[in-house]
């Protein structure tokens, strides 16, 4: 019989599990951290999650009853969460009224807007903060009563899992290891920490040390391991456009548009008609910021929308042409924080309330409360238009962006280069030619996948250093590549995220009406600009087969008159795109999937055939272990300990659907196993004597160990042969007895109907 935990036991018991509950929420909470920018939210979760654990655990040390801890934790998170966001709403700062619940819906609301039009990493803000802490608490008070008060930590542990997905299937994004293993470990030590506060009763018979933590441990190594080395090699699921909280599709304005572009199934994002002379590129996001991680887009300070002029009129030369368009433009299927609009906007009208302008950039941004879904607008652009002549005599060395520069380490290649393809030009304008030339020219390849498979998917100095030297990538290592190889010369650049000029849609035009330009989700894009005084902004576009070479004719040619884009070059890459070299309807270059496709196929097999290997090893891992405990049990049986013996029979029958109750007797459980389930009567009755005196002989009296071992097999051996080959099968590849302890409630009511 076991003795009764003692208060210490108890006390100690609770403590490490609320630790160890703790630890779990924050490991699951981590993922946060790449979603959302660091702020005084990371305390408040520390804070409230910290305090829900403590308070239950002082609940139960004094001996308080489970729904009056509960009751308390609850307390205590309503009054920390009153007193942090919500006191001036409060009575004595921490006592929630009416008013503070009417309070709490706006908050919600709001960050509702801010996680479905803005970009990882958000921007901490009070409604954000908010319902962070406020859901870790609650998620805290929740784990705490399944761990401590119903004693489920499996079910803590799926809970925990979730809300470490939450993050990453809001903001997509490679393989977390790091995250992964942390999270991996905690559950790990939840586990063990609620195991080992299970008072166990004293054996009579010493025996080895218990191969319950080894197991547990070598289960959760290698689970681990298995999933860090097979998830990286398993081909990403497919995920269609249009799967936002709101509907559509978005704009990722940190530049990671590559999972965009490769997504299946585009949608149409928007419709436009125009006064120009073919559809202009749309711009949603300007970058000017740039560390040697991350072009970051611009948040300098808005103004307010009011009536239709937003910008006004760009500030150029008194001699320079200007170029006016207005764009009709309704959106369909975009869902984002940044409305697109052709530059440089001067005029909008069409929009509501909720927009806040950037004069810099000539961009429109949500404030939170609206969004660019069903949104109609006609934008008014009024575009420079210089002739050769004078561009090439203006310098983009000065200018409000020359302070820009370049707070990064650039490798060896990317400033060897820039300087190497630029010798001998006359002007800046020359220079930044030769490098969009440079980039379009026979070196290099446009390839949505091979930046994936080479490992350099991204806009940093080392990504666009491995794409210098591999010469195969999308717009954004083309866009990268050229602005931070045009700061290497001293030149003010930056970057835009928006859209290909559309598709035009001839097939319903008549005589006089304006033609309709279909833009899809496939078409997002990005491009570099570089400022040249006098002028402002000028776009370029080195990427390789999409849209056409920015240019500007002589005077003598015609330069500076309103020509058709695809003749003369404008400030604005232009809109066509070369027939031969064609982006298909998915992003992808017709050429581009076809290229090599005997070794590209082999390699994409790579990572399902190490995926399969991984998924078999993984099943195998339960067989393995339960070979190892049977081994040791026996060698442990053979040096004279019956209840080893014992038990490696008792755990046979759980891994077979056989129930075996705590309160069932070994002669009781040894009788029916005879009776209903095969057990051979001799070697059964045989290790019933011994288990009996083990437990009730002197301490230290051994049994003959080779014959208990041996009855030990004989009985096993009988209760697999008087079932089903598959239910043996089953019972050997997955031994429930590595979860189901002997006298749990599982191993009591045993296997279900359907597995007998």
């Amino acid at each position: 019989m076991s003795a009764p935990a003692t208060p210490r036991q108890r006390s100690g018991a609770y403590l490490s599990l609320s630790i160890a509950s703790w630890a779990a929420l924050l490991a699951a909470l981590a993922p946060l951290l790449g979603v959302i920018e660091p702020g005084a939210w990371i305390f408040g979760v520390l804070i409230v999650s910290g305090a829900v654990f403590a308070v239950g655990f002082v609940g139960r040390r004094i001996g308080l009853a489970a729904p009056v801890v509960s009751l308390i934790e609850i307390g205590v998170w309503v009054v920390l969460v009153t007193g942090t966001f919500l006191r001036d709403a409060a009575i004595v700062f921490v006592i929630p009224t009416l008013h503070t619940l009417r309070v709490v819906p706006d908050l919600v609301r709001e960050t509702i807007g801010q996680i479905q039009l803005g970009t990882a990493p958000l921007p901490e803000t009070t409604a954000l903060a908010f319902c962070i802490v406020t859901a870790a608490g609650a998620v805290a008070i929740v784990v705490d009563h399944i761990v401590l008060t119903a004693r489920l930590p499996l079910a803590a542990a799926i809970a925990l899992i979730a809300v470490s997905l939450i993050p990453s299937l809001a903001v997509p994004g490679p393989f977390d290891v790091i995250g992964f293993v942390v999270l991996a470990a905690a559950i790990l030590f939840l586990l063990r920490a609620e195991t080992r506060t299970r008072h166990q009763p004293p054996r009579a018979v010493p025996t080895p040390p218990s191969s319950t933590s080894a197991i547990a441990l070598s289960i959760g190594l290698v689970a681990v391991l298995v999933a860090v080395a097979a998830t990286p090699l398993l081909p990403a699921p497919p995920v269609r456009a249009g799967s936002g909280f709101a509907g559509g599709t978005s704009i990722n304005a940190s530049l990671d548009l590559g999972r965009d572009l490769r997504r299946p199934d585009p949608v149409t994002v928007l419709t436009l008609t125009t006064t120009g002379i073919g559809a202009p590129y749309l711009r949603a996001a300007t970058l000017s910021s740039f560390n040697e991680d991350i072009w970051k887009p611009d948040s300098e300070a808005t103004s307010r929308l009011e009536g239709d002029t937003a910008f006004g009129t760009p500030r150029t030369d008194a001699d320079i042409p200007v170029k006016k368009t207005t764009t009709t433009i309704h959106i369909d299927a975009l869902n984002a924080r940044y409305l697109p609009l052709p530059y440089p906007a001067t005029t909008i009208k069409g929009l509501g309330e909720g927009w806040l302008t950037m004069s810099s950039n000539h961009t429109l941004v949500s404030d939170g409360t609206v969004s660019t879904s069903g949104a109609d607008y006609t934008v008014t652009a009024e575009v420079p238009n210089p002739t050769l002549e004078q561009i090439e005599a203006s310098t983009a060395h000065s200018g409000a962006a020359d302070a820009m520069g370049l707070q990064a380490v650039i490798p060896s290649n990317i400033t060897q280069a820039a300087y190497q393809v630029t010798d001998g030009a006359a002007s800046d304008y020359d220079a930044l030619l030769d490098l969009q030339n440079w980039f379009r020219g026979p070196d290099f390849e446009y390839s949505l996948t091979a930046p994936v498979q080479e490992g350099f998917d991204g806009s940093s100095v080392s990504a666009v250093s491995d794409f210098l030297r591999e010469k195969k990538g999308y717009c954004i290592h083309f866009a990268s590549a050229f602005a931070i190889m045009a700061r290497v010369l001293g030149m003010s650049s930056r970057i835009v995220v928006g859209y290909l000029p559309g598709t035009a849609d001839t097939s319903k035009v008549t005589e006089g009406d304006p033609i309709t330009y279909t833009v899809s989700s496939s078409q997002l894009h990005a491009w570099p600009e570089v400022y040249f005084s006098g002028i402002g902004w000028v776009g370029f576009e080195p990427t390789k087969s999409l849209g056409s070479p920015t240019g500007f004719l002589p005077a003598a040619a015609g330069g500076g008159d309103d020509l058709n884009p695809t003749d003369a070059p404008s400030q604005t890459p232009t809109a066509s795109v070369s027939p031969s070299t064609s982006a298909d309807e998915r992003g992808l270059r017709a050429d581009d999937a076809n290229t090599g496709s005997g070794a590209h196929a082999a390699a994409n097999l790579l990572p399902w055939a190490l995926g399969a290997a991984g998924v078999v090893l993984l099943l195998l891992v339960p067989l393995l272990l339960g070979a190892l405990r049977r081994r040791r049990r026996d060698d442990a049986a053979r040096r004279g300990d019956a209840l080893a013996a014992w038990n490696s029979v008792r755990e046979t029958a759980i891994d077979l659907g056989v129930p075996v109750p705590v309160s069932e007797s070994p002669r009781a459980l040894g009788t029916r196993l005879v009776r209903e389930h095969g057990a051979p009567d001799a070697e059964t009755l045989l290790l019933v004597r011994a288990v009996e005196e083990a437990a009730y002989a002197d301490v230290g009296a051994r049994a003959d160990g080779r014959a208990v071992r041996d009855a030990a097999a004989a009985v096993r051996a009988g209760l697999y042969l008087s079932v089903s080959s598959g239910r043996r099968l089953r019972a050997l590849l997955f031994p429930r007895s590595l979860v189901v302890k002997p006298g749990s409630v599982f191993a009591r009511d045993g296997a279900s109907a359907a597995t007998r």
